[in-house]
């Protein structure tokens, strides 16, 4: 008999290392609020989530749906709607806010385009989010496998209509062209908060770099529809949300989120305010009046949610602007 002695067992390194987040391990707890009335969603479990489900499991793909817990996995996998999440479900930067994993990723997964594409079909999606968790240690940062995922959703699925959610791409020489090359049909690429929070919620990235991208995306393809999203209750101050909106406007983004931050854990950062369904209306008041095609400003409005009825919004809103 042999005897196996775990000399970690009560070693808080342990724990740490296999935390889902061991980069927070050793902040401070941030209590988690009590949500208010407006912030309620119904619990998943109907047959037709069921079927998604199953769908997603049996190739064994991932989704930004449950890895980053949002709120709206009910209703939108109700609706057979799920955002794909590429290249793996391990992120390499560690953004204060986001709750999917933080670590070194596995190698990329040869076959993932065509399982993508394969549910896409089974779904019978005619709308489609591909996002992505951030690549730092691929050298193209992953654009070249976001092309082969829209090519092979192109091939077999011709009618459905690709939305797309990446990462900044940050010191990838030629990367956003190789992704712009295969045509999505809507860029998106979320600045996630105003310029001052981000040393504190998204110290990896760049604000005006993220700008920069998504203006390029116009420069490169004017036919693309180009959307960032935004969250609020992070301490931001209302004169610096507006001044984003413009700066998302001089870079002619078409369409703008904005929702509400929910603290996924108490190593998260906090929230420092739950802003009211009046504040998220006049926001999109402000917003349309700066030029914005579409605007989605709710508690509960996350990147891809509603994309599919979203995509056609714009489609009508560029028809009608031409049409002027």
């Amino acid at each position: 008999m042999a005897t196996v002695i775990d000399f970690l067992k009560d070693d808080p390194r342990k724990a740490a290392a296999a935390a889902r987040h061991p980069e927070k391990a050793n902040r401070p707890d941030s209590p988690i609020q009590r949500k208010p009335d407006w912030i309620r969603v119904k619990a998943p479990g109907s047959p037709l989530w069921a079927e998604t489900n199953r769908i997603v499991k049996e190739h064994s793909l991932v989704t930004v749906c449950e890895e980053a817990g949002c709120p709206n996995v009910g209703e939108c996998w109700e609706k057979k709607h799920a955002t794909f999440m590429i290249m793996g479900d391990t992120c390499t930067r560690a953004c204060a806010f986001c709750n999917v994993k933080t670590g070194m990723p596995g190698a990329l997964d040869g076959d993932e385009p065509a399982k993508i594409a394969d549910a896409v079909a089974k779904l019978g999606l005619s709308h489609v989010v591909i996002t992505s968790v951030d690549r730092d240690d691929l050298k193209d940062g992953g654009a070249e496998h976001f092309a082969q995922v829209i090519g092979a959703i192109r091939a077999r699925s011709p009618l459905t209509t690709i939305e797309i959610l990446t990462p900044d791409f940050l010191r990838k020489d030629g990367a956003l062209e190789v992704v712009v090359e295969a045509k999505p049909d809507v860029f998106n690429h979320n600045l996630e908060t105003v310029p001052s929070n981000y040393l504190t919620v998204r110290p990896g990235a760049r604000y005006f770099h993220s700008i920069r991208l998504l203006q390029r995306v116009k420069e490169l393809d004017p036919s693309i529809f180009t959307k960032s999203g935004i969250m609020v209750g992070l301490g931001e101050e209302r004169n610096e949300v507006l001044q984003l909106m413009d700066d998302l406007r001089s870079a002619d983004v078409d369409f703008l989120t904005i929702g509400q931050y929910l603290q996924p854990t108490k190593k998260h950062h906090a929230v420092i305010e739950f802003v009211t369904p009046e504040a998220f209306k006049a926001y999109e008041t402000i917003a349309y009046t700066k030029g914005f095609l579409l605007v989605s400003a709710t508690p509960l409005t996350r990147s891809s949610h509603h994309a599919g009825e979203d995509f056609a919004k714009l489609r009508a809103a560029r028809a009608k602007a031409l049409g002027r």
